[in-house]
């Protein structure tokens, strides 16, 4: 059984793509290509879950496909993304404040379906030596809630992510 954060990051960069702000995922399985702009790092650099309910029990729902119904189980995570910008050496930083004011922009004003962003942080711009970089780290915390699916004889499927009511 996964604990349903297996694509978590992915899931992260691809709507900051969506939104403009061009970002990969840390640790990639392959080698990637030098960027001649600024790019988001994504990493999960932390994760507490808690109990969503009373022996994370969240209630039962029809699922439609199946004509069935299912109950649903789950904890309330809060999930730490390590959102870090690096950028060519070249210039004054002024593309890494513009790649920050762009993420900034699109955590702030709603962020990812399914993860409610709580705080968003950064640091200073540095330039990274070993690499010839610039770099400013930044994190969001968000909250999602992580289910999992009981089906007819009991037992489990997949964990996956599910959403905060955003008001």
């Amino acid at each position: 059984m996964s604990a349903g954060l297996e694509h978590i990051r992915r899931h992260m960069a691809d709507y900051l793509n969506s939104q403009g702000v061009k970002a990969v995922t840390a640790w990639p399985m392959t080698p990637r290509m030098e960027q001649a702009e600024p790019v988001v790092v994504v990493s999960l650099r932390g994760c507490r879950a808690g109990p969503a309910g009373f022996q994370n029990y969240l209630g039962d729902r029809y699922d439609e496909r199946t004509g069935q119904w299912e109950e649903r189980y789950g904890r309330r995570a809060e999930l730490t993304f390590g959102l870090d910008i690096y950028a060519p050496e070249k210039g004054d930083g002024e593309a890494v404040q513009t790649a920050f004011d762009a993420l900034a922009g699109a955590l702030i004003l709603g962020g990812p379906e399914g993860l409610d962003v709580q705080s968003f942080s950064c640091g200073q711009t540095v330039r990274d030596s070993g690499s010839r970089r610039l770099t400013r780290p930044a994190e969001a915390v968000c909250t999602a809630y992580l289910c999992a699916v009981s089906d007819a004889g009991g037992g489990f499927t997949d964990f996956e992510l599910r959403g905060v009511v955003k008001t």
